[in-house]
């Protein structure tokens, strides 16, 4: 009777083990590469299914890096990187990017002529640290103030601005054009690019257009970066 009994819990232990392993292999993560980009508001979560906890949101129109994919029941989800960060999100939130599609999303709501146009309009008012407002601006709250207007939420701070943008090589009228080691170490101002390798921000005494040949300017320079 013993002997009976061990051996009806040996298999089930080894059925129990059979199944989970199928479980496992299942759901394994398997490589998947490409760039692709948000249709909706995302939800980036530590693992496939909406069961884990949410470690990030990427907006909509955000362009990002798959690593691997993995299913979840049904659902199929993909591993997704930008700027340093990992985790999962829906496949149904996301669409492979072109390059139209990404030329879209680079832009806010006016496209980036309209950020100029705002910015522009904005020159000769005066430097305010910590302001926000036509009374007077600091450099990022220049640059938040005129994203507003066109539609696209972006960060208070300088280093809040730059973590959200992306590096590029080519700039277009209406990305970021950010400095370092100005009045502090590291990322401490930023502008909107105008064209004609020139920036205007909130900076010295007023809101004003500067070159990027001019020799303070250019030895703080770090890079070009779009939102």
């Amino acid at each position: 009777m013993k002997k009976f009994l061990c051996s009806i819990l040996m298999a089930s232990a080894m059925f129990v083990g059979f199944t989970g392993g199928t479980a496992d292999a299942a759901s394994k993560a398997t490589a998947k590469s490409g760039t692709y980009i948000t249709v909706h508001n995302a939800n980036v979560r530590a693992n496939a299914g909406t069961q884990h906890r949410r470690v990030f949101t990427l907006k909509k129109g955000t362009r990002v890096q798959l690593t691997h994919q993995k299913y979840a029941g049904k659902q199929l989800w993909y591993k997704v990187k930008i700027n340093g960060k990992k985790g999962y999100v829906s496949s149904s939130l996301l669409k492979r990017s072109t390059g139209k599609a990404v030329a879209a999303a680079s832009h806010t709501k006016g496209g980036g002529s309209g950020v100029v146009k705002t910015a522009m309009n904005l020159r000769g008012i005066p430097y305010r640290f910590g302001g926000t407002t036509t009374r007077g601006f600091d450099c990022s709250g220049f640059i938040q103030y005129s994203y507003k207007k066109n539609g696209k939420s972006v960060a208070r701070t300088t280093t809040g601005q730059f973590k959200q943008s992306s590096k590029i090589k080519s700039p277009r009228p209406g990305d970021l054009v950010f400095f370092h080691n100005t009045y502090r170490k590291g990322i401490s101002h930023v502008g909107i690019y105008v064209g004609n390798n020139k920036f205007v921000h909130a900076g010295g005494k007023k809101s004003e257009v500067v070159s990027l040949n001019n020799p303070y300017w250019k030895s703080k320079f770090n890079s070009f970066r779009r939102i």
